[in-house]
């Protein structure tokens, strides 16, 4: 915000129309021409409507608010509570008037975490696995001065490698970009190959997801080249943006890496006592995204409750570490709408994270069959589905329920993984249904099929099922999880009853904020239009905010934070 006095008389000699800028602009003239106090408008004219004028029950707000408020870049006064803007010369006026402040996008959030990322607005695109956060949606928002996260979980390492290597080769240098670097507790060879690639390949930038515990892979990514600048202070090349939903994980991530790691590190030879040492003065992640109810993993804690807690714990942290870079906190779950947006900038949220509605994106890895069941989703057609990477721990994951019976398929999975000891001890019944409906093939041969898959992925998982019959039969139903996914991706017609679709209530809520645009269309929303438009519909909503706190009557009709194209809000903001 340019300035923010609370409530003062009006001034004279303000220019045109109580704007307070240099030259002139055509909301400047209209103000000037025809919003003079005295002037009420009709709804509709607040909202920027040419039909006919009807006041209603309550007293129309004047005309020229709603076009103010989406002036982003143009200060003024209104009269209080009309809400009228003051003109000049004629010394305003009776009573007082409220500043409407400057509120571009590029200065919401904490400005420190766009420049450090190299970022122009305060807008992540999470990671979504199996490449549905995809090459295209990283550089469509990379383009935009925005963040994205290319969903590596669940590829094999020659896909996310071409990946790496695509967005290296076609980004400008500085373009800001990153690749998700998801938990695999029952693979730790996983997580070490990752980090193998990407600090072979100069990935510089990590979202850390799924985590519920601090690992070394991810200790030795993040400590991997430290060293002591010229002042002494400690340069860090590898960033870990961690999205996390609790508080005991948030706290590790906030602190340094954990001793008994880097020690083991050490001993290893995987780092120097150098880095070792200096890893002891920074956090394992300067950055925290909040992760309230989302689509895939998520404990589905409401953002307004789950933000303030980290951002107390960021405090907290801060001032017990006293690190000479700031810790920040940002908002992800839910961010699906301007309101939503707005909400989470004034809670204090350093940035937003988008996923569900990023799925839904022609950019997006996903399918069309999956975008056009998305589209139609509403808020409550949503529910919980035993997660495919950590089955046998009973973790689970917020997907999809209209249009798909794989929530209810999964958990019958893992009803019978509880209730039995081998795929040989399952009722004759059940295991009849889960070849014909499930499978549709024999459950030995999808072992088979399952043991070719590990024997290059991770060949320990086929020597202790061969141990441990109950584990052979998660990994044989784990196979049917992983592929729902991949059936969806691919938009398998004959499948289109198993598709596991990863997606948070966030989905429904924009399609009810979408719904009568462009954008209820799903082959238009593109993640960048989409982005932009959450952004400055948010700074529009937290404008009228302002106003109201200083007594002016906004009026709903008047703040309009309806989408817009790509070229229209960049124009706005003022980029080509």
């Amino acid at each position: 915000m340019d300035r923010a006095p609370s409530v003062r008389t009006a001034p004279t000699g303000a220019g045109p129309g109580g704007w307070e800028t240099s030259g002139d602009s055509p909301l400047k003239a209209s103000l000037r021409d025809k919003d003079m106090p005295g002037t009420v408008a009709s709804p509709e004219a607040v909202a920027g409507g040419a039909g006919p004028g009807s006041a209603g029950s309550r007293t129309p707000a004047p005309s020229g608010l709603a076009a103010a408020l989406e002036d982003l870049s143009r200060g003024g006064w209104f009269s209080i509570p009309e809400g009228r803007p003051v003109p000049s010369g004629s010394g305003g006026p009776d009573g007082p008037a409220a500043w409407l402040p400057v509120v571009r996008p590029e200065a919401l959030g904490d400005p420190s975490f766009t420049r450090d990322h190299g970022m122009r607005f305060p807008l992540v695109a999470g990671a979504m696995a199996n490449g549905i956060g995809s090459v295209e949606v990283v550089e469509a928002m990379g383009r935009d001065g925005m963040l994205g996260f290319f969903g590596s979980a669940g590829l094999a390492p020659d896909a996310v490698a071409g990946a790496v290597d695509r967005l290296r080769r076609d980004l400008p240098a500085g373009t800001p970009w990153g690749v998700n670097f998801i938990h695999s507790p029952g693979e730790p060879d996983l997580e070490d190959g990752l980090v193998d690639l990407y600090l072979d390949r100069g990935v510089r930038l990590v979202e850390a997801s799924a985590f519920l515990d601090v690992t070394p892979a991810l200790v030795r990514y993040r400590v991997t080249g430290l060293r002591a600048g010229p002042d002494g202070t400690v340069v860090a090349p590898n960033r870990v943006i961690a999205k996390v939903s609790r508080v005991e994980v948030a706290t590790k991530f906030l602190s340094p890496p954990p001793p008994r790691i880097l020690d083991a590190l050490l001993a290893s030879g995987s780092i120097t006592a150098d880095e070792g040492r200096l890893a002891a003065r920074i956090p394992l992640a300067q950055d925290l995204t909040a992760e309230a109810d989302s689509g895939g993993h998520t404990d589905n804690r409401p953002a307004v409750a789950l933000v303030p807690t980290m951002l107390a714990l960021r405090d907290r942290l801060q001032a017990e570490f006293r690190y000479p870079d700031r810790l920040r906190v940002g908002a992800a779950g839910g961010m699906a709408t301007p309101a939503s947006v707005a909400a989470a900038f004034s809670m204090g949220a350093a940035w937003v994270l988008t996923g569900s509605v990023n799925q839904a994106c022609v950019e997006s890895g996903s399918s069309d069959a999956v975008r056009e069941m998305l589209a139609a989703a509403e808020q409550a057609d949503v529910t919980m589905a035993p997660a495919a990477d950590m089955f046998e721990m009973g973790v689970r994951v917020q997907v999809l329920k209209r249009g798909t019976m794989f929530a209810m398929r999964a958990q019958k999975l893992f009803d019978l993984y509880r209730a039995h000891g081998s795929l040989e001890s399952l009722p004759a019944a059940d295991r009849a249904f889960l070849e014909r409906t499930l499978f549709r093939a024999p459950l030995d041969s999808i072992w088979e099929e399952t043991r070719a898959y590990f024997a290059s992925r991770d060949p320990g998982q086929i020597a202790r099922a061969e141990a441990e019959p109950r584990h052979r039969m998660a990994l044989v139903f784990r196979w049917y999880l992983g592929q729902s996914s991949r059936w969806a991706n691919a938009g398998e017609q004959t499948r289109r009853m198993d598709y596991q679709v990863w997606c948070g209530p966030a989905m429904g809520a924009f399609n009810e904020w979408a719904r009568g645009s462009f954008l209820e269309d799903p082959r238009q929303r593109r993640v960048a239009t989409v982005a932009l438009n959450l952004l400055h519909g948010g700074a529009v909503i937290l404008r009228a905010a302002a106003l109201r706190a200083q007594g002016v009557d906004v009026p709903p009709e008047a703040v309009r934070a309806a989408p817009r194209t790509r070229a229209d809000l960049l124009a706005r903001m003022g980029a080509a």
